[in-house]
């Protein structure tokens, strides 16, 4: 009993010192000043825009910096820092022209130069974006990212301090919502070459967009102000935004319910009484939970034991009972939300690709086996991300191996970073990832697994695979990409490089204090036109 009072003293001590920290926040928001606090989970990965690449650094810089175009509050690309563009008549080229008296928040005019720069500090090799791929659109990217080419040679050209122009290797239908992405907002070059640790501190960032950063507690919060020098400063209706960073599900939900949120993530044990209750709201996401199997380890070299893993995961019932947010079970790796050419969904017509079947799963793996010449597997470790959440789905499909393949499988956990890390230098066997729409077109989920894309993470290599992507990037008929990209999508699964376990939904809590928070199915959060009362 002693030691259990001592760990529930230690726990209401860590809950008062989160508590604690939101305080000042939470009586500014009430005193008149709006401050809105939201949970970021986790420190960001960068937030110098082509390093980040990830949602815990995206919801940030989607809220202090800004690209040409801007998601609206209907999903849809709207002008922003460009007031408008021209596309030539075969599609290829795109003249955007900047607003008048853009201002970088330190007071230096922001100029076309400066998209110029960042983009192709984006594709420079030294830079090692892992965002970089999704500039291959553009002349020249793909050869001065991969050393093959010069930063002169890539159509990315500033003709004077307000016009920037693009030339696309194919008309790309995507173009105005890629740029909104926060890997191609502009860097100030000044700022930038003058500090190379210039994204590390609040003191050193420049800000051009809705909010300004004036504060970082690394690990703990960082705080934006509404930025005077910004273009439509007169749409921005909030005074601020709090960044917290928890990274568990319940002190968040505890922190929310106190007030020192001002919206929350469901918690899985809470989510059947909060969704009966009609507490809960649920947006559209797009994206996809997943695991990677490393196919240059044992066993998961062998494709029939990558796919007996596969068909041995209870996707239904992993949404239903674990993680209780009304998420779709994964039915191959592209989620739903993209329209085809017909106006279908990219998703419904790619049908089901992957299914749980037990008696299958064991049937392949016995498979695999004989093929690799084993009698018994080899040991095999799973790593998941630290946050209880994923914690919970690992130990379920701990249990489903057990269940449905009679395999043991060991759990590690490592911090965000470092499993991010580890997986990029193929150090992982198995291990958790996820992936987040930038834009709204398949290609953008499919592309990742061509050879070499640093987005791949799996070694898994398949010439047929590569061609299929880079005939649907050149292909002008959409009818004909739409097809070779669910030929592509096919391939993967039958190979099998990636377990696909759910499409990301958004289920959240919010105060009724707060209104028109813009949550983008294929962008990030956006709280330019958000309302605190």
């Amino acid at each position: 009993m002693k030691k259990r009072s001592i760990l529930l003293l230690v726990f209401v001590l860590v809950l008062s010192s989160a508590l604690a920290a939101c305080s000042k926040d939470k009586d500014s928001a009430s005193g008149g000043s709006k401050i809105l606090l939201y949970n970021n989970l986790r420190e960001p990965t960068s937030l110098d825009p082509p390093v980040g690449f990830d949602q815990v650094s995206y919801d940030i810089l989607n809220n202090f910096m800004e690209g040409l175009t801007r998601l609206g509050k209907e999903q849809l690309p709207e002008a922003a820092m460009a007031k408008e563009w021209k596309i030539s008549d075969d599609g290829r080229t795109y003249t955007f022209t900047l607003r008048d008296g853009l201002k970088w928040s330190n007071g230096d005019d922001l100029k076309a130069s400066d998209f110029e720069f960042a983009w192709k500090r984006l594709l420079a090799p030294e830079t090692a974006s892992q965002a970089a791929p999704l500039a291959y659109i553009i002349q020249g990217a793909e050869a001065y990212n991969s050393g093959k080419g010069s930063a002169d040679d890539v159509k990315i050209k500033a003709t004077d301090d307000k016009t920037l122009e693009i030339t696309l290797n194919e008309p790309a239908s995507w173009v105005l919502s890629m740029v909104s992405n926060p890997a191609f907002f502009p860097v100030n070059q000044k700022v930038v070459e003058g500090n190379d640790k210039w994204a590390g501190e609040a003191a050193t960032l420049v800000s051009n967009g809705p909010f300004k950063l004036t504060e970082w507690k690394h690990d703990s919060e960082i705080k934006l102000v509404k930025n005077d020098t910004y273009w439509d400063k007169d749409s921005v209706k909030l005074d601020g935004v709090t960044f917290l960073m928890i990274n568990d599900s319940n002190t968040e939900y505890q922190t929310f319910v106190s007030g020192g949120l001002h919206t929350s993530a469901v918690p899985s044990d809470m989510a059947d009484q909060l969704f009966k209750d009609g507490k809960v709201q649920v947006s559209d996401g797009a994206g996809t939970a997943f695991y990677r199997f490393n196919v240059t380890q044992a066993p998961f070299d062998n494709v029939n034991i990558r796919r007996a893993f596969v068909a041995a995961v209870d996707r239904q019932q992993l949404v239903d009972l674990v993680t209780k947010r009304k998420e779709k079970p994964a039915q191959g790796y592209v989620s739903y939300g993209m329209k085809d050419p017909s106006g279908k969904d990219f998703r419904e017509v790619g049908g089901k690709l992957i299914d749980f079947d037990a008696a299958k799963a064991k049937e392949l793996l016995a498979k695999g086996m004989s093929e690799a010449g084993y009698t018994t597997l080899p040991t095999v470790t799973m790593t998941y991300n630290t946050n209880d959440l994923s914690k919970r789905i690992a130990e379920a499909l701990q249990a489903m191996f057990k269940d449905n393949l009679g395999v043991d499988i060991k759990l590690e956990n490592k911090e965000g970073k470092v499993l991010t890390a580890e997986q990029k230098e193929l150090k992982l066997q198995f291990s958790r990832s996820s992936f987040l729409a930038d834009f709204q077109d398949p290609i953008n989920y499919l592309d990742a697994f061509q050879t070499g894309n640093p987005m791949n993470r799996t070694g898994w290599s398949n010439a047929e695979y590569d061609k299929l992507i880079k005939d649907a990037y050149k292909e002008p008929d959409e009818t004909k990409r739409f097809a070779m990209m669910h030929d592509a999508e096919k391939l993967l699964m039958e190979e099998a490089p990636v377990l696909p376990l759910y499409y990301y939904s958004s289920a959240y809590l919010q105060s009724d204090k707060v209104t028109d928070i813009v949550r983008h199915a294929f962008g990030y959060m956006d709280f330019k036109w958000a309302v605190l009362k």
